[in-house]
């Protein structure tokens, strides 16, 4: 930990809070053009080719990344802050989904429940035509505590641990996760299966970070014992483990059983209390916010004793 990764964590999330990122025209375009050329060039449904089409679409920019950073945190550490800033700021960011949550709460604080379900459907890409305002709520809920881990934490804990390669990691090995591990079965097949497995991997320490993080800030007895004995529960285990804590910590259950018709899946409840309603949307962000401010906290001790032991 160095004071160039202290400085770039805080300058990247200043500017992106004043300055969001175009996410559709500078990463997930890009990103997608990326994962379809090389599917396109190595798809024929092995497990093999699909780890090859991996370690060239996510390990070759991580590495070339790498090599650009560390070049310049020898020869000019000015170059390595404002490549680590640039990094940063495309693969993290509240307000790459905040502005989703932020609509939805309002909607459903006005009784506009048609308007919170569009909302909510445009986010996850899904539909949600069915969901009532109290389904509504428990979803955005689930989706802000999974994005906030996904957009902000995990690629913090991994830029403090490899700069900003690390960063790059996360986000690519997310994005091919979704785009092939995923996608279609007929379509992927076993050539997806290797993305899938590399994103549970990546995210299997971050995630246990992060729901220590929303134990801290929240309900603590809670989260842990939610997390202990209801994580296994859910379907994808490192968002179970999220969905635990964070339901834990607000003291909501979430999970559940929803009406989405045939996209309807597996929703063990997950949480103690109450059920999930628009007073406790406001109670996700503060909980988002802490845990923020906790991370940075770290950041702060960690890279004033790296300066004190040096």
């Amino acid at each position: 930990m160095n004071i160039v990764t202290l400085l770039s964590a805080l300058i990247a999330l200043f500017i992106e809070q004043f300055r969001p990122l175009a996410v559709a025209r500078w990463v997930t375009g890009p990103l997608t053009a990326w994962t379809d050329f090389l599917e396109g060039k190595l798809n024929a449904g092995q497990y093999r080719q699909g780890v090859v089409a991996w370690m060239i679409g996510v390990m070759v920019p991580v590495v070339a990344v790498e090599i650009l950073y560390l070049s310049a945190l020898w020869f000019e550490p000015l170059g390595a802050l404002l490549l680590s800033v640039l990094v940063l700021y495309l693969t993290m960011g509240l307000r790459q989904f905040s502005h989703f949550f932020t609509d939805i709460h309002l909607a459903l604080r006005m009784g506009e429940l048609d308007r919170a379900r569009r909302l909510l459907s445009e986010w996850r890409q899904q539909s949600g035509d069915r969901l009532g305002s109290t389904e509504v709520a428990r979803i955005a809920i689930e989706q802000a505590l999974l994005s906030s881990h996904r957009h902000v934490y995990a690629p913090l804990f991994w830029f403090a641990l490899l700069g900003p390669a690390g960063a790059l990691l996360y986000r690519l090995t997310l994005f091919f996760s979704t785009r092939w591990g995923g996608g279609d079965e007929a379509l992927f097949g076993r050539f997806g299966e290797f993305s899938r497995r590399a994103f549970a991997w990546v995210d299997w320490l971050p995630a246990r970070i992060s729901a220590a993080g929303f134990a801290v800030v929240g309900d603590f007895e809670d989260a842990l014992y939610c997390w202990r004995t209801q994580a296994d529960r859910w379907p994808e285990r490192n968002s179970g483990v999220l969905l635990a804590s964070g339901a834990g910590a607000l003291g909501v259950r979430l999970g559940l059983p929803v009406d989405e018709g045939p996209e309807s899946g597996d929703r063990p409840q997950l949480g103690l209390g109450e059920e999930a309603d628009v007073d406790f949307l406001q109670s996700t962000i503060g909980l988002v916010w802490r845990t923020l401010v906790l991370g940075i906290l770290l950041l702060v001790l960690l890279s004033v004793a790296s300066w004190v032991g040096s």
